[in-house]
């Protein structure tokens, strides 16, 4: 009767639920529950297998560059990162207001891993959320626009709590790019959240945007109740090289 149970589990896909029956037979434990304190028990485990897999499954689709924490940032005065701040960040409540956070600094200081161990815990707490490089992305839509997969690549984008825009301003937009940037942003406004990294300070991007009229807009968006992060200090890729 047990064996017929638990193949109706595994067919169903009550992976949790089969797990904690297994380990409670096993275990011999089973005589120790009554009735609904074993069907509470069974639906826990469902519940708490399924919540882990959702998590799973988020951060594969998320695609960081980093597998980062927040409780693996490195805080220290030069670096000007104020811990609150990033703690305060980390409740993800600036997801639920559709507000933005604009992280500059130089090369190798460390924004991609601090954008991305905020992802991270957007993905944790359930919010679908989405990491590109900038340039990579550019160049994938206009492939997209190439095959015709455009308009399906920009609703997926749309789909998403978070959107992780790595490494903006590597170069300046041409018009194409101006254009999916200006639907991207537009798009998001008070509907989603951006998470910004940039070597250039904030001050130039109309520069990097190019064209006043669309630089404008898409800054009037991106600043509008923006969280700012101004890193300083000295690149960590040089300090781990000297340290090696």
């Amino acid at each position: 009767m047990n064996a017929d149970t638990t193949e109706k589990m595994r067919k169903m896909k009550f992976y949790g639920m089969l797990r904690a029956f297994k380990m409670g037979l096993e275990a011999g434990r089973s005589e120790q529950y009554t009735p609904d304190e074993m069907v509470a028990h069974l639906i826990e485990a469902e519940w708490e297998d399924r919540h882990n897999r959702g998590i799973d499954r988020q951060l594969k689709n998320a695609r960081f560059r980093y597998k980062a924490a927040m409780e693996d940032i490195f805080y220290h005065t030069d670096r000007n990162i104020d811990r609150n701040q990033l703690l305060r960040l980390a409740e993800c409540v600036f997801i639920d207001k559709h507000e933005n956070i604009l992280v500059t600094g130089s090369t190798g200081i460390g924004k991609s891993y601090l954008a991305s161990a905020l992802g991270h815990q957007a993905c944790l707490l359930g919010y679908k959320v989405l990491y590109y490089n900038t340039t990579k992305l550019f160049s994938q839509l206009k492939m997209a626009k190439g095959d015709g997969s455009y308009i399906k690549e920009i609703n997926r984008i749309e789909k998403h709590s978070l959107l992780i825009l790595d490494d903006f301003g590597i170069q300046t937009l041409d018009a194409q790019n101006r254009a999916v940037m200006m639907e991207i942003i537009s798009d998001r406004h008070e509907k989603g959240s951006v998470i910004v990294t940039s070597q250039v300070p904030i001050a130039n991007w109309y520069e990097v945007i190019g064209e006043t009229t669309v630089a404008d807009a898409i800054m009037d968006r991106i600043i509008h109740a923006a969280h700012r992060i101004e890193m300083t200090g000295e690149s960590l890729r040089k300090q781990k090289q000297i340290l090696t």
